[in-house]
């Protein structure tokens, strides 16, 4: 099925372009695991989240860190927490090891991206695009690092404007930066259902669920305009 009229993009980032819809926790937890990190992953989600709520609440990203920096930061954060809390008794988290993680969650996501960016970038000869993500500060130069920054001349970045999804005014200020005014001429393509979907399709926007393995089980009771497995597939939709 193909979608007409449309009059802009609003993308999600992190968990959309940078992995191809699979939650970054799944990603770093593949990490983990190839590093044979010795934590379950029950303890590693409760370091996944104190890390991301460090990050949220104090300035330790700054808006020069390139995507490579702000891994170390945040496998630097879980591993701390870890060890402080005894969960990694018996392994010596060097520096060594702590880059090779944040490394290897680097290399996937250039993976991903360079996959996308062929399709970004003709998507934005046909459509004016909107960043619109939950981020730290640094996405301007996340999107410099990985050569993304041409396509999206508008960024509503959560931590800048001071909204973050599951606000609905984050995607508002997206469509404001456009000027459009009839929310159903545009659409949002992102990976969360809880925060991009949900939000978007309450302001009236189109919305393409870019559906992989979420932070939490789903119910079945999802839905979305449209819903693809593969950012891929936006090919032959928009």
């Amino acid at each position: 099925m193909k979608m007409d009229h449309i009059a802009a993009l609003l993308f999600d980032y992190g968990g959309t372009i940078d992995s191809n819809g699979l939650h970054w926790s799944e990603v770093i937890w593949q990490a983990y695991e190839a590093e044979d990190v010795p934590v379950t992953k029950e303890d590693f989600r409760a370091a996944y989240v104190h890390a991301e709520r460090t990050m949220a609440q104090l300035p330790l990203v700054r808006p020069e860190h390139t995507f490579a920096d702000m891994m170390r930061i945040k496998i630097d954060l879980q591993v701390d927490w870890l060890q402080e809390l005894s969960e990694l008794p018996d392994f010596r988290a060097t520096r060594d090891v702590r880059r090779r993680l944040a490394g290897r969650c680097y290399a996937s996501a250039e993976r991903c991206i360079t996959a996308a960016r062929p399709l970004i970038a003709a998507l934005a000869e046909r459509y004016p695009l909107v960043l619109v993500s939950n981020f730290y500060g640094n996405i301007g130069s996340v999107l410099h690092d990985f050569r993304l920054d041409r396509y999206f001349p508008h960024v509503i970045e959560s931590a800048v404007v001071g909204v973050r999804k599951p606000a609905p005014a984050i995607f508002r200020l997206g469509l404001d930066a456009l000027g459009i005014s009839d929310a159903s001429s545009a659409v949002v393509i992102g990976d969360s259902y809880d925060k991009d979907i949900l939000p978007a399709a309450s302001l009236g926007c189109r919305t393409v669920w870019l559906k992989n393995i979420g932070w939490k089980p789903y119910t079945g009771a999802e839905s979305a305009d449209v819903v693809i497995t593969d950012f891929k597939e936006l090919e032959g939709l928009l």
